[in-house]
């Protein structure tokens, strides 16, 4: 497994990937699928875009960099991350975070910040305290799911 920065050949894959969690409702905000034309967009818009691509090239999961804010804070980045659901269980999301980190950093950002972890999203929650993020607090019903009912967030911040 590589993780790399995406060319245009990944544009489908990473678009497939990224509806799959929009549409599963449980962890991104978004609620609009990406089309090839807006994804296209999306990707091209970000600071910085990696996909983790198998042995045979196929993309497995993607992660998207880019600031968290401007001017004063334009020093915090945020990221999202996307694997696979038949590769998830791989490391693969480990693997994309830790290139974030990476990339983050050469990119003149010194926090990587997350805004909105769903508070029942364990494995992603464990995986950012493993990798030495610390959880700022919990907001309270945050996160509205795909059936309507509401969840926690938890922001986490690492410093690069």
């Amino acid at each position: 497994m590589e993780v790399r920065k995406y060319c245009e050949n990944d544009i489908p894959e990473m678009i497939r990937i990224w509806n799959a969690v929009v549409e599963d409702g449980e962890a991104f905000p978004q609620e609009e699928s990406l089309t090839l034309e807006s994804g296209r967009a999306f990707f091209a818009s970000q600071s910085y875009c990696g996909v983790a691509a198998d042995e045979n090239g196929k993309v497995c999961g993607l992660y998207i960099l880019h600031p968290n804010n401007v001017g004063r804070c334009g020093h915090i980045c945020n990221a999202s991350y996307a694997v696979d659901k038949a590769r998830r269980g791989q490391h693969i999301g480990e693997m994309l975070v830790s290139d974030s980190l990476v990339r983050g950093k050469e990119h003149g950002f010194g926090i990587l910040q997350f805004n909105a972890v769903v508070a029942e999203n364990i494995q992603a929650r464990h995986l950012y305290e493993r990798l030495g993020f610390k959880q700022l607090g919990t907001i309270p019903h945050g996160f509205r799911r795909k059936d309507g009912a509401f969840s926690d967030i938890c922001p986490y911040y690492r410093e690069l």
